[in-house]
Protein backbone atom coordinates (compact mmCIF):
# COMPACT_ATOMS: atom_id res chain seq x y z
CA UNK A 1 0.00 0.00 0.00
CA UNK A 2 2.52 2.16 0.91
CA UNK A 3 4.94 1.78 -2.42
CA UNK A 4 1.60 2.30 -4.29
CA UNK A 5 1.08 5.57 -2.46
CA UNK A 6 4.88 6.52 -3.42
CA UNK A 7 4.58 5.51 -6.84
CA UNK A 8 1.33 7.86 -7.09
CA UNK A 9 2.90 9.85 -5.46
CA UNK A 10 6.04 10.13 -7.70
CA UNK A 11 4.32 10.00 -11.13
CA UNK A 12 2.19 13.02 -9.96
CA UNK A 13 5.64 14.85 -9.52
CA UNK A 14 7.15 13.82 -12.61
CA UNK A 15 4.01 15.23 -14.47
CA UNK A 16 4.33 18.05 -12.97
CA UNK A 17 7.58 19.03 -12.96
CA UNK A 18 8.34 17.12 -16.47
CA UNK A 19 10.05 19.97 -18.61
CA UNK A 20 12.20 20.67 -15.34
CA UNK A 21 13.32 17.41 -14.95
CA UNK A 22 14.28 17.21 -18.70
CA UNK A 23 16.00 20.32 -18.49
CA UNK A 24 18.17 18.77 -15.51
CA UNK A 25 19.26 16.08 -17.35
CA UNK A 26 19.63 18.07 -20.83
CA UNK A 27 21.98 20.13 -18.26
CA UNK A 28 24.11 17.08 -17.04
CA UNK A 29 24.32 15.69 -19.88
CA UNK A 30 25.41 18.97 -21.75
CA UNK A 31 28.05 19.73 -18.91
CA UNK A 32 29.71 16.11 -20.01
CA UNK A 33 29.59 16.14 -23.39
CA UNK A 34 30.05 20.00 -24.35
CA UNK A 35 33.12 21.46 -23.33
CA UNK A 36 32.57 24.60 -21.76
CA UNK A 37 28.45 24.32 -21.31
CA UNK A 38 28.84 24.20 -18.01
CA UNK A 39 30.44 27.59 -17.03
CA UNK A 40 29.69 31.33 -15.66
CA UNK A 41 30.19 33.16 -18.89
CA UNK A 42 28.62 30.56 -21.06
CA UNK A 43 25.45 30.07 -18.77
CA UNK A 44 25.39 34.07 -18.78
CA UNK A 45 25.53 34.33 -22.52
CA UNK A 46 22.33 31.59 -22.49
CA UNK A 47 21.23 34.02 -20.29
CA UNK A 48 21.62 37.19 -23.08
CA UNK A 49 20.55 35.18 -26.05
CA UNK A 50 17.23 33.98 -24.12
CA UNK A 51 16.19 37.60 -23.23
CA UNK A 52 14.86 38.96 -26.76
CA UNK A 53 12.47 36.21 -26.92
CA UNK A 54 12.01 35.72 -23.70
CA UNK A 55 10.53 39.16 -23.49
CA UNK A 56 8.19 38.66 -26.05
CA UNK A 57 6.75 35.04 -24.58
CA UNK A 58 6.16 36.75 -21.23
CA UNK A 59 3.48 38.49 -23.21
CA UNK A 60 2.73 36.04 -25.32
CA UNK A 61 1.72 34.16 -22.82
CA UNK A 62 -1.16 36.08 -21.40
CA UNK A 63 -2.41 36.04 -25.12
CA UNK A 64 -2.18 32.35 -25.20
CA UNK A 65 -4.00 31.78 -22.15
CA UNK A 66 -6.71 34.39 -22.88
CA UNK A 67 -7.04 32.41 -26.33
CA UNK A 68 -5.10 33.80 -28.51
CA UNK A 69 -2.18 34.03 -30.58
CA UNK A 70 -0.07 36.90 -32.34
CA UNK A 71 2.12 35.65 -35.40
CA UNK A 72 3.20 39.50 -35.83
CA UNK A 73 5.64 39.63 -33.27
CA UNK A 74 8.87 39.35 -35.37
CA UNK A 75 7.93 41.89 -37.52
CA UNK A 76 7.37 44.61 -34.33
CA UNK A 77 10.16 43.58 -33.46
CA UNK A 78 11.91 44.48 -36.57
CA UNK A 79 9.65 47.64 -36.78
CA UNK A 80 10.30 48.87 -33.91
CA UNK A 81 14.46 48.96 -34.30
CA UNK A 82 13.92 50.68 -37.45
CA UNK A 83 12.08 53.48 -36.06
CA UNK A 84 13.89 53.89 -32.91
CA UNK A 85 16.68 54.35 -35.58
CA UNK A 86 14.44 56.18 -37.99
CA UNK A 87 13.32 59.11 -35.79
CA UNK A 88 16.47 59.25 -34.39
CA UNK A 89 18.47 60.18 -37.09
CA UNK A 90 15.64 62.55 -38.19
CA UNK A 91 15.43 64.38 -34.92
CA UNK A 92 19.53 64.27 -34.90
CA UNK A 93 19.48 65.65 -38.21
CA UNK A 94 17.18 68.82 -37.60
CA UNK A 95 19.24 70.18 -34.19
CA UNK A 96 18.15 67.53 -31.24
CA UNK A 97 21.18 66.20 -29.29
CA UNK A 98 21.20 62.26 -29.87
CA UNK A 99 21.03 61.08 -27.00
CA UNK A 100 17.53 62.41 -26.29
CA UNK A 101 16.53 61.69 -29.98
CA UNK A 102 17.02 58.10 -29.37
CA UNK A 103 14.81 58.67 -26.31
CA UNK A 104 11.63 60.24 -28.46
CA UNK A 105 12.51 56.82 -30.98
CA UNK A 106 12.21 54.35 -28.31
CA UNK A 107 9.08 55.98 -27.01
CA UNK A 108 7.80 56.09 -30.45
CA UNK A 109 8.31 52.50 -31.07
CA UNK A 110 6.54 51.62 -28.02
CA UNK A 111 3.68 53.85 -28.60
CA UNK A 112 3.74 52.22 -32.37
CA UNK A 113 3.67 48.50 -30.55
CA UNK A 114 0.78 49.84 -28.44
CA UNK A 115 -1.06 50.96 -31.54
CA UNK A 116 -0.25 47.66 -33.54
CA UNK A 117 -1.79 45.76 -31.12
CA UNK A 118 -4.92 47.71 -30.32
CA UNK A 119 -5.42 47.36 -34.43
CA UNK A 120 -5.21 43.62 -34.21
CA UNK A 121 -7.84 43.32 -30.71
CA UNK A 122 -10.27 45.75 -32.63
CA UNK A 123 -10.08 43.65 -35.22
CA UNK A 124 -10.15 40.79 -33.64
CA UNK A 125 -12.99 41.52 -30.87
CA UNK A 126 -15.04 43.45 -33.28
CA UNK A 127 -14.87 41.60 -36.71
CA UNK A 128 -14.63 38.09 -35.02
CA UNK A 129 -11.88 37.33 -37.34
CA UNK A 130 -9.56 34.40 -36.07
CA UNK A 131 -6.37 36.30 -34.72
CA UNK A 132 -4.24 33.49 -36.49
CA UNK A 133 -5.47 35.43 -39.96
CA UNK A 134 -5.51 38.94 -38.51
CA UNK A 135 -1.65 38.92 -37.16
CA UNK A 136 -0.42 36.62 -39.92
CA UNK A 137 -1.45 39.13 -41.94
CA UNK A 138 -0.12 41.99 -39.96
CA UNK A 139 2.82 40.29 -39.94
CA UNK A 140 3.52 41.03 -43.52
CA UNK A 141 2.18 44.66 -43.23
CA UNK A 142 4.53 45.36 -40.59
CA UNK A 143 7.40 44.28 -41.96
CA UNK A 144 6.58 45.92 -45.06
CA UNK A 145 6.43 48.93 -43.32
CA UNK A 146 9.74 48.26 -41.57
CA UNK A 147 11.49 47.96 -45.22
CA UNK A 148 9.83 50.38 -46.36
CA UNK A 149 11.32 53.45 -43.43
CA UNK A 150 14.92 51.45 -44.35
CA UNK A 151 14.58 51.42 -47.88
CA UNK A 152 15.44 47.66 -47.22
CA UNK A 153 18.91 48.39 -45.36
CA UNK A 154 20.09 49.01 -42.13
CA UNK A 155 20.14 52.57 -40.17
CA UNK A 156 22.73 53.53 -37.97
CA UNK A 157 21.88 54.62 -34.55
CA UNK A 158 24.62 57.31 -32.81
CA UNK A 159 23.84 57.22 -29.05
CA UNK A 160 26.64 56.64 -26.91
CA UNK A 161 24.30 55.18 -23.90
CA UNK A 162 21.83 53.33 -26.30
CA UNK A 163 24.25 50.69 -26.13
CA UNK A 164 23.96 49.93 -22.73
CA UNK A 165 20.27 48.44 -23.36
CA UNK A 166 20.81 45.57 -25.23
CA UNK A 167 24.87 44.93 -24.67
CA UNK A 168 25.67 46.32 -21.05
CA UNK A 169 26.91 44.61 -18.27
CA UNK A 170 26.52 44.71 -14.61
CA UNK A 171 29.42 43.69 -11.73
CA UNK A 172 31.72 43.15 -14.51
CA UNK A 173 35.43 41.79 -13.15
CA UNK A 174 38.88 40.41 -14.81
CA UNK A 175 37.45 36.83 -15.57
CA UNK A 176 33.74 37.43 -15.06
CA UNK A 177 31.94 38.64 -18.08
CA UNK A 178 29.36 40.35 -15.65
CA UNK A 179 25.25 40.24 -15.68
CA UNK A 180 23.65 40.72 -18.90
CA UNK A 181 21.47 43.91 -18.99
CA UNK A 182 18.97 41.97 -21.39
CA UNK A 183 19.18 39.34 -18.81
CA UNK A 184 17.77 41.84 -16.33
CA UNK A 185 15.08 43.02 -18.44
CA UNK A 186 14.04 39.31 -18.85
CA UNK A 187 13.94 38.84 -14.99
CA UNK A 188 12.06 41.57 -14.85
CA UNK A 189 9.12 41.33 -17.38
CA UNK A 190 9.01 38.23 -16.04
CA UNK A 191 8.19 39.39 -12.60
CA UNK A 192 6.05 42.17 -13.54
CA UNK A 193 3.58 39.10 -15.57
CA UNK A 194 3.93 36.27 -12.85
CA UNK A 195 2.43 39.29 -10.92
CA UNK A 196 -0.17 40.41 -13.09
CA UNK A 197 -1.01 36.87 -14.16
CA UNK A 198 -1.12 35.47 -10.38
CA UNK A 199 -1.71 38.29 -8.01
CA UNK A 200 -3.98 40.75 -10.38
CA UNK A 201 -7.89 40.65 -11.04
CA UNK A 202 -6.84 40.85 -14.46
CA UNK A 203 -4.73 37.96 -14.23
CA UNK A 204 -7.83 35.98 -13.33
CA UNK A 205 -9.78 37.52 -16.06
CA UNK A 206 -7.45 36.55 -18.47
CA UNK A 207 -7.97 32.65 -17.70
CA UNK A 208 -11.28 33.18 -17.14
CA UNK A 209 -12.06 34.76 -21.10
CA UNK A 210 -9.33 32.07 -21.95
CA UNK A 211 -10.93 28.72 -20.64
CA UNK A 212 -14.78 30.18 -21.38
CA UNK A 213 -15.43 33.30 -22.99
CA UNK A 214 -18.91 33.39 -22.57
CA UNK A 215 -19.21 32.01 -19.15
CA UNK A 216 -16.94 34.91 -18.73
CA UNK A 217 -19.06 37.66 -20.34
CA UNK A 218 -22.09 36.49 -17.83
CA UNK A 219 -19.90 36.58 -14.81
CA UNK A 220 -19.77 40.02 -15.85
CA UNK A 221 -16.09 40.42 -17.29
CA UNK A 222 -15.52 42.67 -20.33
CA UNK A 223 -14.19 39.82 -22.81
CA UNK A 224 -13.45 42.43 -25.57
CA UNK A 225 -11.62 44.80 -23.15
CA UNK A 226 -9.43 41.93 -21.74
CA UNK A 227 -8.52 40.81 -25.40
CA UNK A 228 -7.59 44.23 -26.98
CA UNK A 229 -5.10 44.76 -23.59
CA UNK A 230 -3.36 41.74 -23.82
CA UNK A 231 -2.87 41.71 -27.99
CA UNK A 232 -1.65 45.25 -26.96
CA UNK A 233 0.50 43.86 -23.91
CA UNK A 234 2.67 41.21 -26.11
CA UNK A 235 2.79 43.87 -28.91
CA UNK A 236 4.38 46.39 -26.72
CA UNK A 237 6.80 43.76 -25.46
CA UNK A 238 7.72 43.07 -28.77
CA UNK A 239 8.35 46.52 -29.50
CA UNK A 240 10.75 46.54 -26.58
CA UNK A 241 12.79 43.46 -27.86
CA UNK A 242 13.48 45.03 -30.99
CA UNK A 243 15.06 48.40 -29.04
CA UNK A 244 17.25 45.37 -26.77
CA UNK A 245 18.05 43.97 -29.76
CA UNK A 246 18.68 47.12 -32.22
CA UNK A 247 20.93 48.73 -29.30
CA UNK A 248 23.08 45.50 -29.44
CA UNK A 249 24.14 46.72 -33.11
CA UNK A 250 23.74 49.91 -32.60
CA UNK A 251 21.34 49.85 -35.76
CA UNK A 252 18.11 49.16 -37.15
CA UNK A 253 17.27 46.75 -39.49
CA UNK A 254 13.83 44.91 -41.37
CA UNK A 255 15.34 42.04 -41.11
CA UNK A 256 15.21 41.69 -37.45
CA UNK A 257 13.15 39.04 -35.92
CA UNK A 258 12.86 37.18 -38.67
CA UNK A 259 11.24 33.94 -37.53
CA UNK A 260 11.28 34.61 -33.74
CA UNK A 261 7.56 34.54 -33.48
CA UNK A 262 8.31 30.52 -33.87
CA UNK A 263 10.47 30.10 -30.96
CA UNK A 264 8.58 32.27 -28.75
CA UNK A 265 4.95 30.65 -29.01
CA UNK A 266 7.68 27.52 -28.89
CA UNK A 267 8.40 28.27 -25.47
CA UNK A 268 5.05 28.79 -24.26
CA UNK A 269 3.60 25.94 -25.73
CA UNK A 270 7.20 23.67 -24.03
CA UNK A 271 6.07 26.08 -20.67
CA UNK A 272 2.60 23.61 -20.58
CA UNK A 273 0.03 26.32 -22.25
CA UNK A 274 -2.20 25.67 -24.10
CA UNK A 275 -3.26 26.87 -27.40
CA UNK A 276 -6.89 26.12 -26.94
CA UNK A 277 -6.92 29.34 -23.87
CA UNK A 278 -7.13 28.95 -20.18
CA UNK A 279 -4.02 26.54 -19.40
CA UNK A 280 -0.67 27.94 -18.72
CA UNK A 281 1.54 29.59 -16.48
CA UNK A 282 4.24 32.50 -16.60
CA UNK A 283 6.51 29.87 -14.44
CA UNK A 284 6.40 27.72 -17.45
CA UNK A 285 7.40 30.33 -20.23
CA UNK A 286 10.53 30.65 -18.21
CA UNK A 287 11.18 27.17 -18.09
CA UNK A 288 10.55 26.80 -21.73
CA UNK A 289 12.26 29.55 -22.50
CA UNK A 290 15.39 28.14 -20.50
CA UNK A 291 14.67 25.34 -22.33
CA UNK A 292 15.42 26.33 -25.76
CA UNK A 293 18.41 28.50 -24.83
CA UNK A 294 20.02 25.31 -23.19
CA UNK A 295 19.24 22.99 -26.37
CA UNK A 296 20.50 25.74 -29.17
CA UNK A 297 23.96 26.48 -27.28
CA UNK A 298 24.41 22.45 -26.35
CA UNK A 299 24.08 22.23 -30.47
CA UNK A 300 26.33 25.08 -31.11
CA UNK A 301 28.80 24.09 -28.41
CA UNK A 302 28.72 20.23 -30.37
CA UNK A 303 28.98 21.72 -33.91
CA UNK A 304 25.51 20.45 -34.63
CA UNK A 305 24.57 21.70 -38.10
CA UNK A 306 22.28 24.24 -38.64
CA UNK A 307 19.51 22.07 -40.36
CA UNK A 308 19.72 19.52 -37.82
CA UNK A 309 18.83 22.18 -35.46
CA UNK A 310 15.40 22.98 -37.16
CA UNK A 311 15.11 19.17 -37.29
CA UNK A 312 15.73 18.97 -33.04
CA UNK A 313 13.42 22.12 -32.43
CA UNK A 314 10.35 20.99 -34.34
CA UNK A 315 10.45 17.62 -32.75
CA UNK A 316 10.96 19.20 -29.24
CA UNK A 317 7.76 21.67 -29.83
CA UNK A 318 5.69 18.37 -31.16
CA UNK A 319 6.97 16.72 -28.04
CA UNK A 320 5.90 19.37 -25.93
CA UNK A 321 2.32 19.70 -27.64
CA UNK A 322 1.78 16.12 -27.40
CA UNK A 323 2.60 15.70 -23.65
CA UNK A 324 0.54 18.49 -22.97
CA UNK A 325 -2.51 16.86 -24.48
CA UNK A 326 -1.98 13.68 -23.31
CA UNK A 327 -2.17 15.15 -19.85
CA UNK A 328 -5.46 17.33 -20.52
CA UNK A 329 -7.43 14.39 -21.65
CA UNK A 330 -5.58 12.22 -18.69
CA UNK A 331 -7.78 15.16 -16.46
CA UNK A 332 -11.07 14.79 -18.78
CA UNK A 333 -10.90 11.40 -18.00
CA UNK A 334 -10.54 11.51 -13.99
Amino acid sequence: MGSKANRLALDKIFKKYMMEILLVIMAIILSVSAHGFFTPNNLLSIFRSMAINGVVAFGMTMVIIGGEIDLSVGSTIALSAVLTAFVSNKLAGVGVAPEFAVVIGIAVSLLTGALIGFINGFIRTRYKIPSFIITLAMLNVIYGVAAVLSNGFPITISSEWYSFIGAGQLFRGENFQGIPVPGVWLILVFIAVAIVMNRMRFGREVYAVGGNPESARLSGINVNKVKIVIMMVVQVLAAFAGIILSSQVMAGSPQFGKGYETDIISAVIIGGASLNGGIGKTRGTFIGIIFLGVILNGMTLLGVDDYVKYIVRGSIILFAVLVNTIQLQRKDNE
